[in-house]
């Protein structure tokens, strides 16, 4: 198997650095940072006429029809450029739903907008603290009439539909989807650590809602799911990862103590090395979980656990390096340090928490083990 990158795909990931540096400075993050938007509309707009809310769609349904591999380049690239945008939650989850559960109704009603990205959407998941499970899930679907809480909502404010868990029989879950922007649907905001992502509370009273496809979904089709936005997230968090490393490395170099730069200290230099071998380790199995995800390989659940868990730590370790590295400046609001330790934080407990992606991957190991002779 070959994770190389083609000479299209890498001149893919150059211009989408370009454009990033060009149009999503830390300034103009700083700006929603200092601002009461949750997101840069302006930036989702750009980022949507540059094709890459459609990279994965088909082209039946107004996308570009091209691969996961230019998805996770785009998703790694927005990393790096901690971009204040509701991509991942759009994309990566909302609209890969519609695409593997929706019916052809739904997906020629739904996945043009979003495409274009005018239309923005959300996976309300989650109700509240720990861990959802099929088990645990209370929010319901009902003649067509969902009731429910779920919190916390990424991107949940901005979304103008969202794919709800709802219980169903037999350990399975019932996927629907909810237009946001009706009278039945309450929206409450939720401060979070990153505020370039704005999340919420969705409160459901007897809102209109469709199942989605057939209605039931199996739970392991649902985690299914997830191991594919789990990849695309950790190519994010590796994009914000090497980011780090690079402002830190770049500070060292820069910043001198006792006549000489502060990167010729043997502290420093641990320092990042051992960053730059917690993103490198990263790197590899993000490049297995991408070659899972675009092959469709039965490995996919190991391949996406793994690259999952790696990227936390690559990505929470760089971003508190990289302030230790700055020393106290690092910690004031005036450096840019902390717009990849709220985000390393935020992509930490997305979809899941380091420990239950753990617990994801020793599944994934105990179901690969050979058979006793």
């Amino acid at each position: 198997m070959n994770f190389e990158f083609s000479e299209e795909q890498l001149m893919l990931r150059e211009q989408a650095r370009g454009f990033l540096a060009q149009h999503c400075p830390p300034t103009r993050v700083r700006k929603v940072f200092d601002g009461e938007q949750d997101y840069d509309a302006a930036l989702w707009t750009s980022i949507a006429e540059m094709g890459w809310t459609a990279t994965a769609i088909p082209e039946a349904y107004g996308g570009l029809g091209l691969g996961y591999y230019e998805l996770a380049i785009i998703a790694e690239e927005l990393g790096r450029a901690v971009a204040p945008v509701p991509f991942s939650s759009s994309v990566y989850l909302a609209t890969e739903a519609i695409m593997a559960f929706g019916n052809e109704s739904q997906k020629e009603r739904w996945l043009p907008g979003l495409a274009s990205g005018e239309c923005i959407a959300t996976l309300a998941h989650a109700e509240g603290a720990g861990q959802t499970t099929a088990k645990s899930l209370s929010a319901a679907l009902s003649d067509g009439a969902l009731t429910g809480v779920k919190k916390p909502v990424a991107d949940g404010i901005n979304a103008n539909i969202a794919i709800v868990t709802t219980a169903a029989e037999d350990g399975s879950v019932t996927l629907c989807l909810v237009e946001l922007n009706q009278d039945n649907v309450e929206r409450s905001p939720i401060q979070t650590l990153d505020f370039s992502r704005g999340h919420s509370t969705l409160t459901f009273k007897n809102a209109s809602a469709e199942a989605l496809g057939d209605g039931t979904v199996t739970w392991s089709a649902f985690e299914a799911l997830l191991d594919r936005a789990a990849v695309l997230m950790a190519w994010e968090q590796l994009g914000l990862a090497d980011k780090a490393l690079e402002q830190a490395c770049d500070y060292a170099q820069q910043r001198y103590a006792f006549g000489r730069a502060i990167g010729s200290f043997q502290a420093i230099k641990h320092k990042l090395a051992g960053m730059y071998v917690k993103n490198a380790l990263a790197r590899s199995n993000a490049y297995h979980g991408a070659w899972a995800l675009a092959s469709n390989s039965d490995t996919l659940p190991l391949a996406a656990s793994t690259a999952r868990v790696a990227s936390i730590q690559a990505s929470l370790n760089a971003a508190q390096e990289n302030i230790q590295t700055h020393g106290g400046m690092g910690f004031t609001w005036e450096f840019d340090c902390q717009f990849y330790y709220r985000r390393a934080k935020l992509l930490s407990l997305a979809i899941g928490s380091e420990r239950h992606w753990q617990d994801r991957l020793v599944t994934a190991l105990e179901q690969q083990k050979p058979a006793a002779a």
